[in-house]
């Protein structure tokens, strides 16, 4: 695949009247000199590995903002701030040497042309080959599609049944109905019930849909809430999604998102977006995302569709008969269409041959596409139009090789021979065939952290370190296990490290040195220490009885002597520092 915010729908269809909410602003441009529209009042940001909670708590309420959600899979918190220090907050945190990143929550609108096409034809299934593709493969109830939208109509002939647990991340909740009608389309154009003699026919007639709702009824979404649905299907072993949404501005938390399905094997379908256009347009411009641009009937691009250097394959999204969300059919048109037909070849394919991987089914559609425009790749079409039945059929004679690639891996910084102090970036570079799966950083040998996303920057404390050389180390690994090893980066850690040497003071106040005791004796400790009590052992007689964790000046422990035998006893107690210095005190007793 090509390496590929404001995120607008990719599909052309009935009219809607757009209803944007106030928190809405266009006025700054991001990624590709696209305006962008995103919430004023909420930011998206990623703390470095190694940062403590407290500590991004403590960030977050010296700027007068709050963390009000997180995606823990890839690590970001969407914060909120408030609308009039919205940029000075961004400005602030991006400059934080805590902070990976920060971003704009940007946001998804509609873009829509009235469409008048009759409704009684399917012909982009002919033009696909999906009929002989059919007879080599239906789908399988194995392999559900994840459908990222505005929610399914779970009642529709041609739908009912085949949709399993999905979820509402606008109104956080299970209920998947479709608050727009956009998603209900783009699921039957992927995935309708096929061979019941009612309806339309969709690409993968076996494969069970996922509903994901991120489109709320006023037809915006959020960055941050794809994340998370990308994010839920990956955690449920889902290994097709589709997304016919698309935004102008570049966003690291959707890359990390898609990256982190990837790592888990899952292949997105993105629509390319429907503005005539060489700009990337996002997830689909997303590394690790198929990008699919739109085809006519006679195998030209169509008018609205994007194109350029980012587009992966094409396919059919003119006058698309698929299932609307009042319980029948009519005609569509928009890459949003395009984008579900081609993912429903991805699960034919992943269920026809579960042993390929994604980079192989990626690989099998690329490769067996129909060359339509220019000769070779082109950025009209990518690859060519999907055909059906050359891929389903090249997917049934594919023996993957095993991967015994392993990943590359290196620490850029800090550099070998350098010395640091407080605070310190460790900043890892890993590449893989397939993908990265994790990171993990060793200082002397020991696992320090480690961490699945991108970009894998780990925040190194040496503040509390004693001077001297510190051997970092970085080792990768890939889904199929292969484990990468970088080269040793040595430094010197110069901290102004305090030696505590000082032993901490210990009296026993009760009972008193040569007293008598009774049955229950209250033993009662003052300690105290120039740095702080870590612990307090209780010795009867040399055999450690009850240790105490410091937290405060006096301690106290009730020894039961009902056991023990009458005559001379001697009670001692040790006291210890985080230093490791100690005091003790002791005294006898009769009983």
């Amino acid at each position: 695949m090509q390496e590929k915010g404001s995120l607008v729908l990719g599909f052309l269809g009935p009219v809607f009247v757009l209803i944007l909410v106030s928190l809405i602003w266009t006025g700054q441009t991001w990624g590709n000199n696209e305006t962008a529209k995103f919430t004023t009042d909420e930011l998206i940001i990623q703390p470095k590995i190694g940062v403590p909670k407290g500590k991004i708590t403590e960030i977050l309420e010296g700027l007068g903002a709050a963390a009000t959600g997180e995606i823990p899979q890839i690590r970001v918190k969407r914060i909120r701030v408030p609308s009039h220090a919205f940029d000075k907050i961004k400005n602030a945190l991006s400059k934080n040497p805590h902070v990976n990143f920060v971003e704009p929550n940007f946001i998804a609108e509609a873009s829509f042309i009235p469409n008048d096409a009759k409704y009684f034809s399917q012909w982009h299934l002919q033009k696909i080959s999906a009929s002989t593709g059919w007879d080599i493969s239906t789908g399988s109830p194995e392999v559900p599609i994840a459908i990222i939208d505005s929610g399914i109509n779970p009642t529709h002939p041609d739908l009912t049944g085949k949709l399993i647990q999905g979820y509402n991340f606008v109104g956080e909740n299970t209920d998947t109905h479709d608050v727009l009608g956009h998603g209900t389309a783009v699921a039957g154009a992927a995935a309708a019930v096929s061979n019941n003699y009612i309806g339309v026919a969709g690409v993968a007639w076996e494969n069970p849909i996922m509903p994901l709702v991120v489109l709320n009824s006023n037809n915006w979404a959020t960055y941050y809430d794809i994340a998370r649905a990308i994010t839920y299907a990956a955690d449920r072993g889902v290994k097709v999604m589709n997304i016919s949404i698309a935004g102008s501005g570049s966003s690291s938390t959707l890359q990390n998102a898609v990256n982190y399905a990837w790592n888990k094997g899952a292949v997105i379908f993105a629509a390319a977006a429907n503005y005539s256009t060489s700009t990337p347009y996002y997830p689909a411009a997303c590394n690790n995302v198929v990008a699919v641009s739109a085809t006519t009937l006679s195998d030209t691009i169509a008018s609205f569709s994007n194109y350029g250097s980012w587009i992966d394959i094409s396919a059919p999204g003119v006058s698309i008969l698929t299932t609307n969300n009042e319980g029948g059919y009519s005609s569509w048109s928009g890459t949003s269409f395009s984008s579900p037909i081609s993912a429903g070849l991805g699960a034919l394919i992943m269920s026809v041959n579960p042993t390929l991987t994604n980079a192989h089914v990626v690989d099998i559609i690329e490769k067996n596409a129909d060359d339509i425009g220019t000769p070779g790749f082109d950025p009209d079409f990518g690859y060519g139009r999907i055909n059906v039945y050359k891929s389903v059929s090249s997917a049934v004679n594919t023996v993957p090789e095993p991967d015994v690639t392993a990943p590359s891996v290196s620490i850029s910084s800090p550099a070998g021979g350098s010395t640091v102090t407080g605070s310190v970036t460790v900043s890892v570079s890993a590449t893989d065939n397939t993908g990265v799966s994790k990171v993990e950083l060793y200082v002397n040998g020991t696992l320090y952290a480690s961490d699945t996303t991108g970009p894998y920057n780990f925040s190194w404390d040496t503040a509390n370190l004693y001077p001297g050389y510190y051997e970092l180390e970085a080792f990768a690994y890939d889904s199929s296990g292969n484990k990468g090893q970088s080269s040793r980066v040595t430094v010197y850690a110069s901290n102004s490290y305090s030696y505590d040497t000082i032993n901490p003071a210990v009296t026993i106040l009760s009972p008193l040195n040569n007293s008598y005791i009774s049955r229950k004796v209250r033993i009662k400790v003052s300690a105290s220490d120039n740095v702080g009590i870590n612990r307090i052992e209780f010795y009867i007689d040399g055999v450690l009885k009850n240790i105490i964790s410091a937290n405060s000046a006096t301690y106290t422990w009730t020894w039961n002597t009902t056991n023990e035998s009458n005559g001379t006893h001697i009670i001692m107690v040790e006291v210890f520092d985080s230093a490791g210095n100690m005091g003790k005190d002791s005294i006898t007793v009769y009983k």
